[in-house]
């Protein structure tokens, strides 16, 4: 009769017993350490939701004049944006949290929108209670490590300047620096006992009003990430193969024409032809050389190591500079995004650079970079004659399911005589 597996780990933990208290406190300790950076993270979107609702407000106000109505749809734009960004805080400490498949900014259409009226709500929760608890988880720690090391460094300060950390009085006596010792162990209690739970009070308002309501019909989106989990399991294979083939038809054959040379130049000097052996021994160093430049090539192929050396605008001036096209380069990305969707940004402006130098008969060509929210904007532009079409074999599926794999998305504006701008926007988080 088969077990079950819960009561199997039942009965082992009967046999092992109840934790002791050193790895009771390293459980606890972690759990603390992991709610206080979801209360901090936590924190910086209620300061984001406490702006975005000062401007709800302002324009509330404003349109009640006559005057707010044109400000409404950036408003909406920044309710929608601040509620994804939480949505994706969310989903990055537990389950996920799905956005609509759209944006409104619309007036009359956002607040006939239950969605809109339900980041609304959010905001409104948010903005105080995030900012409250957050604020809260960010002191505790703080507080018991000062309170707790009083004791070290009361010595050292000046007579009657020592104080708790809620400088309710001064300390001056050794008694009074054990009470804030054991204020500190206080705050070392609840910092470790309290801040899980508030961890769940801050992210509750997300997950209540920020899901998708009852009812509501997610196949859409579930279609699309189903296809965006197949465009990033087809690009990784595609690009396995292509790696393959490149090791294969070059690094490989060169490596065996290197090892046959040797070959050769061992069997020169056994009949004592010294000279015949030293230019065999000159073309397998060649030959190796190349085989090196070419492996390098693969490697960088994989993750450009100009990106981590340079940085995005460094790597994509690499790029305009070796195009055969002139190409100006507008880089405003200010800090870093995700390495992987570094390296994609790469990926498609080279690509699309090689596309307007073989194909598009372009005279001067442009790449502009931008950071809106958590989305990277890139727009590559070239004067050629136009005509673009995917299914002609120009790189763009590839690019696409690329792009796609990173829940990004590809747009293409290329009538016939041109100019050709393609748009890609890629998520690269906070």
């Amino acid at each position: 009769m088969p077990v079950d597996r819960t009561e199997a780990t039942d009965r082992q933990r009967e046999k092992s017993g109840p934790p002791d208290l050193a790895t009771a406190f390293r459980q606890a300790s972690r759990q603390s350490l992991e709610a206080v950076e979801q209360l901090a993270s936590g924190l910086s979107t209620a300061v984001v939701a406490s702006s975005v609702l000062f401007l709800v407000v302002v324009t509330a106000a404003l349109c009640l004049v006559g005057v707010g109505l044109p400000l409404a749809p950036a408003v909406l734009y920044l309710v929608h944006a601040a509620a994804s960004r939480e949505r994706d805080r969310l989903s990055r400490w537990g389950e996920p949290v799905l956005g609509p498949p759209r944006r409104i900014t619309n007036l009359r259409a956002a607040l006939a929108d239950s969605t809109t009226r339900r980041e609304l709500g959010w905001l409104l929760v948010h903005a105080p209670a995030g900012s409250l608890l957050g604020l809260i988880g960010v002191l505790l720690p703080l507080m018991a490590l000062r309170d707790a090391s009083f004791p070290l460094w009361y010595p050292f300060l000046p007579p009657r300047t020592g104080s708790a950390s809620i400088g309710l009085w001064t300390v001056d006596t050794w008694p009074g620096v054990l009470v804030v010792f054991l204020m500190g162990v206080g705050w070392t209690a609840i910092l470790l006992g309290l801040t899980p739970g508030m961890a769940r009070l801050q992210a509750r308002p997300g997950r209540r009003w920020l899901a998708p309501p009852p009812g509501t019909d997610l196949t859409g989106r579930i279609a699309e990430l189903t296809s965006s989990r197949a465009n990033a399991l087809d690009a990784h294979a595609t690009e396995l193969r292509r790696i393959e083939r490149s090791l294969h038809d070059g690094t490989q054959n060169r490596m065996v024409a290197v090892t046959m040379l040797l070959g050769t130049a061992r069997r020169a000097l056994a009949r004592q032809d010294r000279e015949l052996a030293d230019r065999v021994i000159a073309q397998a160093q060649d030959a190796a050389e190349d085989a090196l430049k070419e492996l390098r090539g693969v490697v960088r192929s994989i993750l450009p190591p100009v990106i981590e050396d340079r940085g995005l605008a460094g790597a994509l001036s690499g790029l305009a500079a070796n195009c055969g096209v002139p190409t100006a380069v507008d880089v405003e990305v200010p800090g870093r995004c995700a390495a992987s969707v570094e390296a994609t940004a790469y990926f498609v402006v080279a690509e699309a650079l090689t596309n307007v130098a073989r194909h598009s008969g372009a005279g001067a060509a442009a790449v502009r970079l931008r950071r809106r929210d958590e989305r990277l904007l890139v727009e590559i532009e070239d004067d050629g004659h136009g005509g673009a079409d995917e299914a002609g074999g120009s790189g763009l599926v590839g690019m696409r399911r690329r792009v796609e794999a990173h829940d990004g998305s590809v747009t293409i504006d290329s009538p016939v005589g041109g100019p050709t701008v393609l748009k890609v926007e890629l998520p690269c988080g906070s």
